[in-house]
């Protein structure tokens, strides 16, 4: 497979996008006026709810594009924009804030499943991550995932074919519900008793991943994926006929693509938007050459020339090492040799003219935003699910696809449109406002998914910082550990700490190993997590990839070599060291500090504060987040150590001199708590009652402590204006 050249789609990338900036805003008018006309057209006759205020504005775009709430910095930024400006340039700063990558790609790992604790999954989160950030274009994406080959982390695209086992039925349902919004699981038993799909389009599609399997080496445990000759899908299906009956499946794609005579407007325009970006490429290598100058590119060339020659001599030694023995095979190139037919399902599947692609990509972007999707659910397109808005949801899917399959003006599109910006069916009967709702003129409730709660908690209580001094939170702490002994009896001086939950402390552990690195403190915490350095884990993936000859070492070895190799190290690891339990005391400086979610492994413990509210453990396909209210969720969020801790009021916040001292003044005090925490000015009556709050309290800190733990478990905190 090529490789993408990360650097130049960038540059033209951002270069393409800037032509259109000015007009950013434009989209969300045509795409406002396209449902307004289909609205009319659908007899819908129900007055539109208004649209949001610009703090309300600023609220949900922060929540949707960033992943948390703005801070007060931000809103008084925002506010002091003209008012006509002001909504199309905060969306222009947050999608080049750095967490605008972060959020999505959390999008996108719930979308396509992807498992940090699986083989290659972390890798694979992270090659999203880059993705996004370089502007990778979807569709080049997805055909990567279909048809990737190789070592699981090193080829961080795998993940997607080994997240199910390499199985073809699996792989089938998976790749047709995920990117085309078709559930063909029903067809793998019998004909589809709802929907069009037959036993026969299944076993055709299905023989697109006949020839992959996933291997693992006995010795390493590396899990990699290969092709074989000979496919596993065969018809008729077993017990339908006699062994000898039974023949490959013959690969049938499932749906039509547009004819390739006709030309769309739209795809006209992505044709023209990927020659102009491959002219952009072709201008920077050029004027990168002309400017080299000719002694630097021949020395270029002998430095080249000299690394290939000492890399080919050192590879001649492994490799005259690895075969002197036994089986003289090419097995790197049989390792990571390419699926012509998952090449062709790819090039298929993310096609122009496959419009079930485009249509439930946007359809899920458009539910993530609005709440509610014009075919719902959103991944299930059939005769008997059909689009509410069939001619907004062509419009959305035409100008993704004439964008070149980029996220962010289809994001953009949406949130400057009026679906988006419309308020609330507020005191409105029931049945009107679901009218409302399913004709996309007001917005439904919705709740911050878990990770942007989390991480608005950690805002909203400034605890992605120290907000305390150095020692102004010293506690004596009693820890158990268990110290090794010596055969002479003598005491290690390196004790192993035990967790007090070992359950939690194993699935710590496990979290540790699948992000590659050490937690920054002991011990286990429900609303802690271990982070991921995604560029950390993309160069680990690339120093693995580089080192894959040792691959081809093991597998030319005997299996006596490897079992012998085997039971050396088990002997070795299986000395048996005696251990002493010890409770020490030790004095810690709990000054607490946060980081986000979004950065954390994925899915997370069970037990965590973001699977508490909907994160899914990404095994089941087609399994939604559940926004559903719960007591777990009530309990997390009266009694957890995050709201607890983002309440109280530290010296170092700006809320503290406000509190105390000659600057005190409760009433700024009151009206900052709530901007910082519902993004929005209090009402006089709301004034009186905060100020009673904190009068009240043995001090003005443990008052606003009170306060801000009344906002931060108020609905109006969780769900968005």
């Amino acid at each position: 497979m090529a490789m993408w050249r990360h650097a130049a789609w960038a540059a033209c990338v951002v270069a393409l996008a800037l032509s259109g900036a000015k007009a950013a805003d434009q989209p969300g008018t045509a795409l406002s006026q396209v449902l307004t006309e289909e609205n009319k057209g659908l007899g819908i006759k129900h007055q539109a709810m208004p649209i949001v205020d610009d703090m309300a504005y600023l609220r949900r775009v922060s929540v949707d594009l960033i992943g948390r709430i703005p801070t007060n910095d931000e809103i008084d930024e925002y506010m002091a924009w003209p008012a006509k400006e002001r909504r199309a340039k905060i969306v222009d700063k947050l999608m080049e804030h750095p967490r605008f990558v972060d959020r999505w790609t959390t999008f996108f790992s719930d979308m396509l499943r992807l498992r940090s604790n699986e083989s290659g999954g972390a890798a694979a989160i992270a090659y999203v991550h880059r993705s996004l950030r370089e502007g990778l274009p979807y569709d080049e994406m997805v055909r990567r995932f279909i048809s990737a080959n190789g070592k699981a982390g090193a080829i961080p695209e795998v993940a997607f074919v080994l997240g199910d086992n390499a199985d073809p039925m699996a792989l089938a349902s998976v790749t047709a519900q995920t990117f085309m919004g078709l559930q063909i699981g029903c067809a793998q038993c019998h004909d589809h008793p709802f929907d069009k799909w037959t036993r026969e389009d299944f076993y055709g599609f299905a023989s697109y991943f006949g020839k992959v399997r996933r291997y693992e080496n006995d010795f390493t445990k590396t899990v990699y994926t290969r092709e074989v000759a000979e496919t596993s899908v065969l018809w008729p299906p077993e017990g339908k006929a006699e062994a000898k009956d039974r023949k490959p499946m013959k690969a049938k794609f499932l749906v039509d693509l547009i004819d390739a005579k006709s030309n769309p407007t739209y795809i006209a325009r992505l044709e023209a938007r990927r020659k102009a970006e491959q002219e952009a490429i072709a201008a920077a290598k050029a004027k990168k050459a002309e400017a080299a100058a000719v002694d630097d590119l021949l020395a270029d060339a002998s430095d080249k020339a000299l690394d290939r020659a000492k890399n080919k001599k050192a590879l001649d030694a492994v490799t005259a090492e690895a075969t002197k023995d036994r089986r003289k095979i090419d097995v790197m190139a049989d390792l990571y040799s390419q699926s012509e037919l998952r090449q062709e399902l790819g090039s298929l599947i993310a096609n122009p003219r496959n419009q079930y692609f485009s249509w439930v990509l946007v359809n899920r972007v458009w539910a993530e935003l609005v709440g509610k999707g014009i075919v719902d659910p959103v991944d299930n397109f059939s005769d008997d699910n059909k689009p509410s808005h069939p001619k907004t949801m062509n419009f959305l899917a035409e100008e993704f696809v004439a964008q070149g399959f980029q996220l962010k003006p289809l994001v953009r599109m949406i949130v400057a449109s009026e679906p988006y910006q419309r308020s609330q069916a507020v005191g409105v009967e029931p049945t009107k406002q679901q009218e409302l709702e399913a004709a996309f003129i007001a917005s439904p409730a919705r709740r911050m998914l878990g990770e942007v709660l989390y991480d608005s908690i950690v805002v909203a209580g400034h605890l992605q910082d120290f907000k305390y001094p150095a020692g102004a939170n010293k506690k004596t702490v009693r820890e158990r550990i268990r110290v090794p002994v010596a055969p002479n009896g003598e005491e290690s001086k390196q004790p192993v700490n035990l967790l007090a939950n070992k359950t939690a402390g194993a699935a710590m552990g496990n979290q540790m190993a699948m992000a590659g690195g050490d937690a920054k403190k002991k011990g286990y915490n429900l609303e802690k997590g271990i982070e991921l350095n995604f560029d950390d884990v993309l160069k680990k993936a690339a120093d693995e990839a580089k080192s894959d000859v040792n691959i081809e070492v093991m597998q030319v070895k005997s299996p006596e070599e490897i079992e012998a190799e085997r039971m050396a190290m088990e002997m070795k690891s299986n000395r048996r060291t005696k251990y002493i339990d010890k409770i020490i005391e030790k004095i810690i400086d709990d000054n607490p500090q946060f980081g986000s979610s979004f950065r954390m492994a994925s899915p997370a413990d069970p037990e965590h504060f973001i699977r508490i509210f909907g994160q899914t453990d990404r095994q089941t396909l087609g399994e939604y987040r559940d926004h559903a209210p719960n007591m777990r969720q009530a309990l997390m969020m009266l009694n957890g150590r995050l709201t607890h801790e983002a309440s109280r009021v530290g010296p170092l916040e700006p809320i503290y001199a406000k509190l105390t001292g000659p600057k005190a003044n409760l009433d700024q005090a009151v009206a900052l708590a709530y901007r910082e925490i519902l993004t929005r000015e209090p009402s006089a009556d709301e004034v009186a009652v905060a100020k009673t709050i904190v009068k009240d309290a043995p001090n003005a800190h443990e008052g606003m402590a009170d306060l801000r733990w009344v906002l931060l478990n108020s609905n109006e905190f969780r769900y968005l204006p």
